[in-house]
């Protein structure tokens, strides 16, 4: 059996290699002991052997083979070093990196993923880890709620102006579940969930202004869910996604986290996987404080704070009522911001 960069890898060293614990995750892998779960091979009847070894990404597992360089212009040579998923490689190359930091991706869904010493063990399954090359782990977890909804709800409209008009409402009473599709995964596992508004928008702008809002109020619930497990959240935050085009909502999660927030100049996976490359030869968060740049970080306007602690303890209540966030998570988010 082999992964899809198995494949790639064999191909450019001329052998067989190892596979990444990251890639694998979802093959079974085990990636704390970075082992194969035997005793579930044996319950399966699935021989160990038709399996590729383990290491953890960043790992060097051979060189570029002559045949290889022939067929691709690759210098003969070159190591090759085991991957990791695109969604970890974008993290990478956030630059969440040390221990504490989180990468906040706002794209058609809403993908946190962080950065801690010990594995976090969450009963509900909301929450799972990947490894760090660096030994640390990156435990995360995936909505469904984002910015998808803009492009089915506004497909036609001058975003720009819309932008502008939302501004001037904002915060805005009207509280919005923005749900791209139903059911929901993170912070809270709800099958039954459905996008909602507290009322009807009394203009398209307040609409918008109210599906920003509510996006930036789950990625809030989301460090408190995490914060709940036990992770730690105090180290910087990192926004990536197609979102951050959009510099009202830039800002307004920052107003709404209450915390500094930075958007890198270049978070693609690609560069990722370079920091993940240069990590075979150094410590990863320093490899990673040289090759990703910062392009901007913005500070939360403090005047804020209250009227948006006021409506997402709101929203907490709405979903509580509709029986999809357990009250232990909501009694933590409103203690949390008391503290």
């Amino acid at each position: 059996m082999a992964h899809q960069n198995d494949v790639i890898n064999r191909k450019l060293v001329g052998h067989e290699v190892p596979t990444d614990t990251s890639n694998a995750l979802k093959t079974g892998a085990d990636a704390a002991q970075v082992t194969w779960p035997e005793p579930v091979l044996a319950a399966l009847e699935i021989p160990r052997a038709m399996l590729p070894d383990l290491v953890l990404p960043g790992t060097v597992i051979g060189q570029v083979c002559a045949a290889a360089a022939a067929e691709t212009g690759l210098t003969e040579g070159t190591a090759v070093v085991a991957g990791m998923t695109d969604g970890c490689a974008a993290q990478l190359g956030s630059g969440a990196t040390a221990v504490g930091s989180w990468n906040s991706v706002m794209g058609t869904t809403l993908v946190l993923k962080g950065v801690t010493k010990d594995l976090v063990h969450d009963p509900h399954g909301v929450v799972y880890s990947h490894r760090s090359p660096s030994g640390h782990w990156l435990p995360g977890g995936a909505s469904s709620v984002g910015a998808g909804l803009v492009a089915r709800e506004f497909a036609d409209a001058d975003l720009d102006r819309l932008t502008r008009e939302a501004a001037a409402l904002l915060p805005t009473d009207l509280l919005r579940y923005p749900l791209v599709s139903p059911g929901e995964r993170f912070p809270f596992v709800a099958p039954d969930a459905r996008a909602f508004g507290s009322r009807e928008p009394a203009s398209r702008a307040e609409s918008f202004a109210a599906l920003l809002q509510g996006a930036a109020y789950v990625e809030r619930l989301c460090f408190d869910y995490v914060d709940l497990l036990g992770a730690p959240t105090d180290g910087a935050i990192v926004l990536t996604g197609g979102a951050t085009r959009n510099p009202l909502w830039n800002q307004l999660r920052a107003d709404v986290l209450q915390r500094p927030v930075s958007l890198p100049s270049n978070a693609q996976p690609a560069l990722g996987m370079a920091v993940l490359a240069a990590s075979s030869r150094a410590p990863l968060d320093s490899v990673a404080a040289a090759m990703v740049r910062l392009d901007r970080t913005l500070e939360p306007h403090r005047s804020e704070k209250d009227p948006h602690d006021e409506g997402y303890f709101r929203l907490l209540d709405l979903l509580v009522q509709r029986g999809w966030l357990p009250g232990v998570v909501a009694t933590h988010a409103r203690e949390r911001t008391a503290h």
